[in-house]
Protein backbone atom coordinates (compact mmCIF):
# COMPACT_ATOMS: atom_id res chain seq x y z
CA UNK A 1 0.00 0.00 0.00
CA UNK A 2 2.85 2.38 0.84
CA UNK A 3 4.57 1.70 -2.48
CA UNK A 4 1.33 2.38 -4.34
CA UNK A 5 0.80 5.62 -2.41
CA UNK A 6 4.25 6.79 -3.36
CA UNK A 7 3.76 5.74 -6.96
CA UNK A 8 0.60 7.84 -7.01
CA UNK A 9 2.75 10.85 -6.17
CA UNK A 10 4.45 10.34 -9.50
CA UNK A 11 7.83 9.32 -8.11
CA UNK A 12 8.24 6.08 -10.06
CA UNK A 13 8.84 2.49 -9.03
CA UNK A 14 12.37 3.08 -7.78
CA UNK A 15 11.17 5.97 -5.64
CA UNK A 16 8.40 3.78 -4.25
CA UNK A 17 10.90 1.09 -3.29
CA UNK A 18 13.07 3.70 -1.60
CA UNK A 19 10.13 5.05 0.39
CA UNK A 20 9.07 1.58 1.46
CA UNK A 21 12.55 0.63 2.62
CA UNK A 22 13.00 3.97 4.36
CA UNK A 23 9.71 3.73 6.20
CA UNK A 24 10.38 0.24 7.45
CA UNK A 25 13.83 1.25 8.63
CA UNK A 26 12.58 4.43 10.24
CA UNK A 27 10.69 2.38 12.83
CA UNK A 28 14.02 1.21 14.26
CA UNK A 29 16.04 3.35 16.67
CA UNK A 30 19.77 3.07 17.25
CA UNK A 31 19.39 2.06 20.88
CA UNK A 32 22.70 0.40 21.74
CA UNK A 33 25.37 2.59 23.30
CA UNK A 34 27.76 3.34 20.48
CA UNK A 35 31.52 3.42 20.85
CA UNK A 36 31.46 7.16 20.14
CA UNK A 37 28.83 7.86 22.80
CA UNK A 38 30.70 5.75 25.35
CA UNK A 39 33.81 7.80 24.62
CA UNK A 40 31.89 11.04 25.14
CA UNK A 41 30.53 9.74 28.44
CA UNK A 42 34.13 9.27 29.60
CA UNK A 43 35.27 12.70 28.41
CA UNK A 44 32.44 14.98 29.51
CA UNK A 45 33.01 14.99 33.33
CA UNK A 46 36.61 16.12 32.88
CA UNK A 47 35.63 18.90 30.50
CA UNK A 48 32.89 20.05 32.86
CA UNK A 49 35.46 20.40 35.63
CA UNK A 50 37.81 22.18 33.26
CA UNK A 51 35.12 24.78 32.48
CA UNK A 52 34.36 25.27 36.18
CA UNK A 53 38.04 25.88 36.90
CA UNK A 54 38.31 28.29 33.97
CA UNK A 55 35.35 30.33 35.24
CA UNK A 56 36.61 30.31 38.83
CA UNK A 57 40.14 31.37 37.96
CA UNK A 58 39.56 33.69 35.01
CA UNK A 59 35.87 34.52 34.98
CA UNK A 60 36.30 38.19 35.85
CA UNK A 61 39.20 38.87 33.49
CA UNK A 62 38.73 40.98 30.37
CA UNK A 63 38.93 39.57 26.85
CA UNK A 64 39.38 43.08 25.43
CA UNK A 65 37.41 46.23 24.80
CA UNK A 66 34.49 46.62 22.41
CA UNK A 67 34.41 49.66 20.15
CA UNK A 68 31.40 51.43 18.71
CA UNK A 69 32.65 50.45 15.25
CA UNK A 70 32.48 46.78 16.24
CA UNK A 71 29.00 47.12 17.68
CA UNK A 72 27.75 48.84 14.53
CA UNK A 73 29.76 46.63 12.19
CA UNK A 74 28.12 43.31 12.97
CA UNK A 75 30.10 42.56 16.16
CA UNK A 76 33.06 41.75 13.88
CA UNK A 77 35.95 40.35 15.88
CA UNK A 78 34.34 40.63 19.33
CA UNK A 79 35.30 37.57 21.42
CA UNK A 80 31.99 36.53 22.88
CA UNK A 81 31.28 32.79 22.73
CA UNK A 82 32.75 29.42 23.59
CA UNK A 83 33.25 27.10 20.59
CA UNK A 84 35.30 23.98 21.20
CA UNK A 85 35.33 22.15 17.88
CA UNK A 86 37.41 24.56 15.78
CA UNK A 87 39.32 27.84 15.91
CA UNK A 88 40.08 30.21 13.03
CA UNK A 89 43.54 31.74 12.96
CA UNK A 90 43.81 34.83 10.71
CA UNK A 91 47.19 33.67 9.42
CA UNK A 92 46.99 29.88 9.46
CA UNK A 93 43.30 29.31 8.76
CA UNK A 94 40.90 26.88 10.35
CA UNK A 95 42.07 24.29 12.85
CA UNK A 96 39.80 21.44 13.84
CA UNK A 97 40.55 20.55 17.46
CA UNK A 98 43.99 22.07 16.89
CA UNK A 99 44.71 20.31 13.58
CA UNK A 100 45.11 22.06 10.23
CA UNK A 101 43.50 20.74 7.06
CA UNK A 102 46.78 19.21 5.78
CA UNK A 103 47.17 17.48 9.15
CA UNK A 104 43.62 16.14 8.90
CA UNK A 105 44.36 14.79 5.43
CA UNK A 106 47.47 13.11 6.78
CA UNK A 107 46.10 11.66 10.01
CA UNK A 108 42.40 10.88 9.57
CA UNK A 109 41.38 7.48 8.16
CA UNK A 110 40.36 7.35 4.51
CA UNK A 111 38.15 5.07 2.47
CA UNK A 112 41.02 4.23 0.09
CA UNK A 113 44.76 4.03 0.83
CA UNK A 114 46.28 7.49 0.60
CA UNK A 115 42.89 9.02 -0.17
CA UNK A 116 40.84 11.79 1.36
CA UNK A 117 39.64 11.47 4.97
CA UNK A 118 36.14 10.17 5.52
CA UNK A 119 34.00 12.71 7.43
CA UNK A 120 33.09 10.05 9.99
CA UNK A 121 36.66 10.27 11.27
CA UNK A 122 36.37 14.04 11.48
CA UNK A 123 33.12 13.70 13.42
CA UNK A 124 34.92 11.51 15.96
CA UNK A 125 37.66 14.14 16.22
CA UNK A 126 35.22 17.04 16.60
CA UNK A 127 33.35 15.29 19.38
CA UNK A 128 36.26 13.75 21.29
CA UNK A 129 39.30 15.85 20.41
CA UNK A 130 41.12 12.64 19.49
CA UNK A 131 42.27 11.19 16.17
CA UNK A 132 40.24 8.02 15.61
CA UNK A 133 41.62 4.69 14.53
CA UNK A 134 40.30 3.24 11.27
CA UNK A 135 38.13 0.92 13.36
CA UNK A 136 36.66 3.80 15.36
CA UNK A 137 35.89 5.73 12.18
CA UNK A 138 34.19 2.65 10.75
CA UNK A 139 32.11 2.33 13.91
CA UNK A 140 30.79 5.84 13.24
CA UNK A 141 30.00 4.83 9.64
CA UNK A 142 28.04 1.86 10.96
CA UNK A 143 26.22 3.98 13.53
CA UNK A 144 25.21 6.56 10.96
CA UNK A 145 24.11 3.85 8.54
CA UNK A 146 21.86 2.32 11.22
CA UNK A 147 20.25 5.73 11.82
CA UNK A 148 19.99 6.83 8.20
CA UNK A 149 16.47 5.73 7.16
CA UNK A 150 14.35 8.67 6.08
CA UNK A 151 10.65 8.43 7.07
CA UNK A 152 8.05 8.43 4.34
CA UNK A 153 6.38 11.61 5.62
CA UNK A 154 9.57 13.58 4.88
CA UNK A 155 9.39 12.69 1.19
CA UNK A 156 5.69 13.50 1.20
CA UNK A 157 6.40 16.88 2.78
CA UNK A 158 8.97 17.69 0.09
CA UNK A 159 6.49 16.73 -2.61
CA UNK A 160 4.08 19.35 -1.26
CA UNK A 161 6.57 22.10 -2.17
CA UNK A 162 6.65 23.78 -5.58
CA UNK A 163 8.97 22.03 -8.00
CA UNK A 164 11.07 25.18 -8.31
CA UNK A 165 11.48 25.80 -4.58
CA UNK A 166 15.12 26.61 -3.86
CA UNK A 167 17.01 23.51 -2.69
CA UNK A 168 17.94 25.26 0.56
CA UNK A 169 14.27 25.90 1.26
CA UNK A 170 13.63 22.21 0.66
CA UNK A 171 16.48 21.26 2.98
CA UNK A 172 15.12 23.34 5.85
CA UNK A 173 11.59 22.04 5.29
CA UNK A 174 12.89 18.46 5.22
CA UNK A 175 14.77 18.96 8.50
CA UNK A 176 11.69 20.46 10.11
CA UNK A 177 9.66 17.47 8.92
CA UNK A 178 12.04 15.29 10.95
CA UNK A 179 11.65 17.43 14.09
CA UNK A 180 8.56 15.63 15.52
CA UNK A 181 10.88 12.68 16.16
CA UNK A 182 13.19 14.73 18.41
CA UNK A 183 14.34 12.69 21.37
CA UNK A 184 15.60 15.79 23.17
CA UNK A 185 12.19 17.46 22.94
CA UNK A 186 10.60 14.32 24.37
CA UNK A 187 13.21 14.01 27.13
CA UNK A 188 12.80 17.67 28.10
CA UNK A 189 9.01 17.23 28.26
CA UNK A 190 9.54 14.27 30.61
CA UNK A 191 11.57 16.48 32.95
CA UNK A 192 15.01 15.01 32.27
CA UNK A 193 17.68 16.56 34.51
CA UNK A 194 19.81 19.17 32.75
CA UNK A 195 22.97 17.15 33.44
CA UNK A 196 21.63 14.58 30.97
CA UNK A 197 20.49 16.94 28.23
CA UNK A 198 23.52 16.11 26.15
CA UNK A 199 22.53 12.46 25.85
CA UNK A 200 19.31 13.07 23.93
CA UNK A 201 20.93 15.94 22.02
CA UNK A 202 23.55 13.41 20.93
CA UNK A 203 20.82 11.04 19.76
CA UNK A 204 19.06 13.77 17.77
CA UNK A 205 22.31 15.06 16.31
CA UNK A 206 23.49 11.66 15.16
CA UNK A 207 20.05 10.85 13.76
CA UNK A 208 20.02 14.10 11.82
CA UNK A 209 23.58 13.79 10.52
CA UNK A 210 22.81 10.24 9.42
CA UNK A 211 19.68 11.24 7.52
CA UNK A 212 21.07 14.32 5.79
CA UNK A 213 22.74 12.54 2.83
CA UNK A 214 19.51 10.84 1.79
CA UNK A 215 17.51 14.00 2.41
CA UNK A 216 19.94 16.10 0.37
CA UNK A 217 20.16 13.53 -2.42
CA UNK A 218 16.36 13.26 -2.55
CA UNK A 219 16.13 17.03 -2.97
CA UNK A 220 18.62 16.82 -5.82
CA UNK A 221 16.81 13.95 -7.58
CA UNK A 222 13.40 15.58 -7.05
CA UNK A 223 14.53 18.95 -8.37
CA UNK A 224 16.84 17.97 -11.21
CA UNK A 225 16.20 14.29 -12.05
CA UNK A 226 12.39 14.03 -12.28
CA UNK A 227 12.04 12.47 -8.84
CA UNK A 228 13.81 9.24 -9.76
CA UNK A 229 15.29 8.46 -6.35
CA UNK A 230 18.28 6.18 -5.81
CA UNK A 231 18.35 3.99 -2.69
CA UNK A 232 21.38 4.22 -0.39
CA UNK A 233 24.21 1.71 -0.68
CA UNK A 234 25.04 -0.37 2.37
CA UNK A 235 28.68 -0.59 1.28
CA UNK A 236 29.58 3.09 1.04
CA UNK A 237 30.67 5.59 3.65
CA UNK A 238 28.59 8.66 4.57
CA UNK A 239 29.94 11.10 1.96
CA UNK A 240 30.33 8.61 -0.88
CA UNK A 241 26.74 7.50 -0.28
CA UNK A 242 25.61 11.07 -0.78
CA UNK A 243 27.30 11.17 -4.20
CA UNK A 244 25.86 7.73 -5.04
CA UNK A 245 22.29 8.71 -4.13
CA UNK A 246 22.67 11.87 -6.21
CA UNK A 247 23.58 9.60 -9.15
CA UNK A 248 27.38 9.92 -9.31
CA UNK A 249 29.48 6.75 -9.25
CA UNK A 250 32.91 7.97 -10.37
CA UNK A 251 35.42 7.02 -7.61
CA UNK A 252 37.01 10.43 -8.12
CA UNK A 253 33.68 12.07 -7.39
CA UNK A 254 33.36 10.02 -4.21
CA UNK A 255 36.82 11.19 -3.13
CA UNK A 256 35.89 14.78 -3.97
CA UNK A 257 32.73 14.49 -1.87
CA UNK A 258 34.71 13.13 1.09
CA UNK A 259 37.06 16.09 0.90
CA UNK A 260 34.24 18.59 0.35
CA UNK A 261 32.27 17.32 3.34
CA UNK A 262 35.38 17.41 5.53
CA UNK A 263 36.72 20.88 4.78
CA UNK A 264 33.33 22.65 4.93
CA UNK A 265 32.32 21.10 8.25
CA UNK A 266 33.24 23.84 10.69
CA UNK A 267 34.74 27.35 10.75
CA UNK A 268 34.62 28.30 14.45
CA UNK A 269 31.46 29.70 16.02
CA UNK A 270 31.08 33.26 14.80
CA UNK A 271 29.98 32.64 11.21
CA UNK A 272 26.26 32.98 10.58
CA UNK A 273 25.31 29.31 10.24
CA UNK A 274 27.32 28.25 13.30
CA UNK A 275 26.23 31.20 15.41
CA UNK A 276 22.57 30.84 14.46
CA UNK A 277 22.64 27.14 15.37
CA UNK A 278 24.35 27.94 18.67
CA UNK A 279 22.02 30.83 19.49
CA UNK A 280 18.81 28.86 18.87
CA UNK A 281 20.25 25.83 20.68
CA UNK A 282 21.04 28.01 23.69
CA UNK A 283 17.28 28.44 24.16
CA UNK A 284 17.13 24.63 24.50
CA UNK A 285 15.54 24.28 21.11
CA UNK A 286 16.24 20.77 19.87
CA UNK A 287 18.94 20.03 17.26
CA UNK A 288 16.44 19.97 14.37
CA UNK A 289 15.19 23.47 15.18
CA UNK A 290 18.71 24.74 15.82
CA UNK A 291 20.22 23.29 12.66
CA UNK A 292 17.29 24.54 10.55
CA UNK A 293 17.99 28.05 11.85
CA UNK A 294 21.62 27.69 10.87
CA UNK A 295 20.67 26.54 7.39
CA UNK A 296 18.43 29.57 6.91
CA UNK A 297 21.50 31.66 7.66
CA UNK A 298 23.68 29.61 5.34
CA UNK A 299 21.21 30.30 2.53
CA UNK A 300 22.15 33.99 2.53
CA UNK A 301 24.22 35.31 -0.41
CA UNK A 302 26.86 36.68 1.98
CA UNK A 303 27.40 33.23 3.50
CA UNK A 304 26.86 29.81 1.94
CA UNK A 305 25.17 31.07 -1.19
CA UNK A 306 28.42 32.82 -2.10
CA UNK A 307 29.63 29.72 -3.96
CA UNK A 308 26.79 30.23 -6.44
CA UNK A 309 27.81 33.85 -6.91
CA UNK A 310 31.36 32.81 -7.77
CA UNK A 311 30.29 30.36 -10.44
CA UNK A 312 27.87 32.79 -12.03
CA UNK A 313 30.59 35.44 -12.22
CA UNK A 314 32.99 32.95 -13.80
CA UNK A 315 30.33 31.96 -16.33
CA UNK A 316 29.83 35.62 -17.22
CA UNK A 317 33.58 35.93 -17.68
CA UNK A 318 33.81 32.93 -20.03
CA UNK A 319 30.75 34.09 -21.97
CA UNK A 320 32.56 37.33 -22.72
CA UNK A 321 36.16 36.13 -23.07
CA UNK A 322 35.70 32.53 -24.18
CA UNK A 323 36.55 29.29 -22.32
CA UNK A 324 40.35 29.73 -22.46
CA UNK A 325 41.21 33.41 -21.89
CA UNK A 326 44.81 34.41 -21.24
CA UNK A 327 45.89 36.11 -18.04
CA UNK A 328 45.97 39.59 -19.54
CA UNK A 329 42.34 39.29 -20.64
CA UNK A 330 41.38 37.97 -17.20
CA UNK A 331 43.23 40.84 -15.52
CA UNK A 332 41.35 43.39 -17.63
CA UNK A 333 38.02 41.72 -16.82
CA UNK A 334 38.77 41.82 -13.10
CA UNK A 335 39.71 45.49 -13.33
CA UNK A 336 36.51 46.25 -15.21
CA UNK A 337 34.47 44.38 -12.58
CA UNK A 338 35.93 46.55 -9.82
CA UNK A 339 35.55 49.74 -11.88
CA UNK A 340 31.82 49.01 -12.29
CA UNK A 341 31.39 49.03 -8.51
CA UNK A 342 31.08 45.26 -8.16
CA UNK A 343 33.16 42.87 -6.09
CA UNK A 344 35.08 39.81 -7.28
CA UNK A 345 33.20 36.96 -5.56
CA UNK A 346 35.27 34.31 -3.81
CA UNK A 347 38.09 36.66 -2.83
CA UNK A 348 38.59 38.15 0.61
CA UNK A 349 37.48 36.88 4.00
CA UNK A 350 36.16 38.47 7.19
CA UNK A 351 38.94 36.94 9.30
CA UNK A 352 41.59 35.26 7.15
CA UNK A 353 44.58 37.26 5.96
CA UNK A 354 46.08 34.57 3.71
CA UNK A 355 44.81 32.11 1.12
CA UNK A 356 42.08 29.99 2.68
CA UNK A 357 43.53 26.51 3.41
CA UNK A 358 40.24 25.06 2.21
CA UNK A 359 40.92 26.67 -1.18
CA UNK A 360 44.43 25.21 -1.15
CA UNK A 361 43.08 21.72 -0.42
CA UNK A 362 40.66 21.95 -3.32
CA UNK A 363 43.36 23.28 -5.63
CA UNK A 364 45.62 20.34 -4.76
CA UNK A 365 42.75 17.95 -5.47
CA UNK A 366 42.15 19.59 -8.86
CA UNK A 367 45.84 19.39 -9.74
CA UNK A 368 45.68 15.65 -9.09
CA UNK A 369 42.34 14.80 -10.70
CA UNK A 370 41.62 17.46 -13.34
CA UNK A 371 44.81 19.36 -14.26
CA UNK A 372 43.70 20.03 -17.85
CA UNK A 373 40.11 21.00 -17.09
CA UNK A 374 39.54 24.45 -18.67
CA UNK A 375 37.56 25.76 -15.70
CA UNK A 376 40.40 24.79 -13.37
CA UNK A 377 42.92 26.53 -15.63
CA UNK A 378 40.79 29.66 -15.52
CA UNK A 379 40.59 29.40 -11.73
CA UNK A 380 44.38 29.19 -11.65
CA UNK A 381 44.62 32.37 -13.76
CA UNK A 382 42.31 34.11 -11.32
CA UNK A 383 44.46 32.92 -8.42
CA UNK A 384 47.44 34.67 -10.00
CA UNK A 385 45.63 37.78 -11.18
CA UNK A 386 42.93 38.75 -8.66
CA UNK A 387 45.12 39.17 -5.54
CA UNK A 388 47.47 41.35 -7.57
CA UNK A 389 44.64 43.60 -8.82
CA UNK A 390 42.90 43.79 -5.44
CA UNK A 391 46.17 44.52 -3.67
CA UNK A 392 46.84 47.52 -5.86
CA UNK A 393 43.57 49.15 -4.80
CA UNK A 394 44.95 49.61 -1.28
CA UNK A 395 41.48 48.97 0.14
CA UNK A 396 41.49 45.20 0.60
CA UNK A 397 43.02 43.68 3.75
CA UNK A 398 42.81 40.16 2.35
CA UNK A 399 42.97 39.87 -1.44
CA UNK A 400 43.35 36.08 -1.34
CA UNK A 401 40.78 33.44 -2.39
CA UNK A 402 38.44 31.80 0.06
CA UNK A 403 36.78 28.39 -0.08
CA UNK A 404 33.99 29.54 -2.40
CA UNK A 405 36.44 30.50 -5.16
CA UNK A 406 37.16 26.85 -5.97
CA UNK A 407 34.41 24.50 -4.82
CA UNK A 408 32.20 25.01 -7.87
CA UNK A 409 35.04 23.95 -10.19
CA UNK A 410 35.26 20.51 -8.61
CA UNK A 411 31.51 19.98 -8.68
CA UNK A 412 31.24 21.10 -12.31
CA UNK A 413 34.00 18.72 -13.38
CA UNK A 414 32.02 15.72 -12.15
CA UNK A 415 28.82 16.91 -13.81
CA UNK A 416 27.13 18.47 -10.78
CA UNK A 417 26.22 21.57 -12.75
CA UNK A 418 23.24 22.87 -10.77
CA UNK A 419 24.77 25.74 -8.79
CA UNK A 420 21.53 26.43 -6.91
CA UNK A 421 22.16 23.12 -5.18
CA UNK A 422 25.71 23.73 -4.04
CA UNK A 423 24.79 25.31 -0.71
CA UNK A 424 22.88 22.14 0.23
CA UNK A 425 26.16 20.21 0.02
CA UNK A 426 27.76 22.90 2.17
CA UNK A 427 24.90 22.57 4.65
CA UNK A 428 25.22 18.80 4.94
CA UNK A 429 28.89 19.24 5.79
CA UNK A 430 28.31 22.07 8.26
CA UNK A 431 26.07 19.78 10.31
CA UNK A 432 29.17 17.92 11.52
CA UNK A 433 30.62 20.99 13.21
CA UNK A 434 27.57 22.82 14.49
CA UNK A 435 25.87 19.73 15.89
CA UNK A 436 29.08 18.49 17.52
CA UNK A 437 29.35 21.82 19.31
CA UNK A 438 25.64 21.67 20.17
CA UNK A 439 26.26 18.41 22.02
CA UNK A 440 29.12 19.98 23.96
CA UNK A 441 27.14 23.13 24.68
CA UNK A 442 24.54 21.04 26.47
CA UNK A 443 27.16 18.85 28.15
CA UNK A 444 28.90 21.94 29.52
CA UNK A 445 25.62 23.57 30.53
CA UNK A 446 26.21 26.74 28.51
CA UNK A 447 23.44 29.29 29.16
CA UNK A 448 21.05 31.04 26.82
CA UNK A 449 22.84 33.65 24.73
CA UNK A 450 21.71 37.19 25.38
CA UNK A 451 24.09 40.02 24.37
CA UNK A 452 23.33 43.62 25.27
CA UNK A 453 22.03 45.85 22.46
CA UNK A 454 22.07 49.64 22.27
CA UNK A 455 20.27 52.40 20.41
CA UNK A 456 22.01 55.17 18.47
CA UNK A 457 20.55 57.65 20.99
CA UNK A 458 22.04 55.77 23.92
CA UNK A 459 25.46 55.79 22.28
CA UNK A 460 25.23 59.48 21.40
CA UNK A 461 24.24 60.39 24.97
CA UNK A 462 26.97 58.25 26.49
CA UNK A 463 29.79 59.81 24.52
CA UNK A 464 28.38 63.34 24.64
CA UNK A 465 27.93 63.29 28.42
CA UNK A 466 31.30 61.83 29.38
CA UNK A 467 33.65 61.72 26.40
CA UNK A 468 36.74 61.04 28.48
CA UNK A 469 35.15 58.39 30.66
CA UNK A 470 33.64 56.65 27.68
CA UNK A 471 36.93 56.24 25.82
Amino acid sequence: MLAQAVANLGLGALGAQTFAAASCGAMRHFTTASELKRKLTELIPGQQERLKALKKTNGSKSLGEVTVDQAIGGMRGIPGMLWETSLLDPEEGIRFRGLSIPELQEKLPGAVPGGQPIPEGLLWLLLTGEIPTAEQARSVTEELRARSHLPYHVFKTLEALPQDAHPMTQLTVGVMALQPGSRFAAAYARGTHKSRYWESVYEDSMDLIAKLPQLAASIYRRTYRAGQYIPPSHDLDWAANLAHMMGYEDPGCHEMMRMYQTIHSDHEGGNVSAHATHLVGSALSDPYLSYAAGMNGLAGPLHGLANQEVLRWVKELTAKLGPNPDKDAVRKYVQDTLASGKVVPGYGHAVLRKTDPRYTAQRAFAQQYMPDYPLFKLTSHLYEVVPEVLGKTGKIKNPWPNVDAHSGVLLQYYGINEENYYTVLFGVSRALGVLSQNIWSRALGLPIERPKSMTMESLEKRFAAAPEAAK
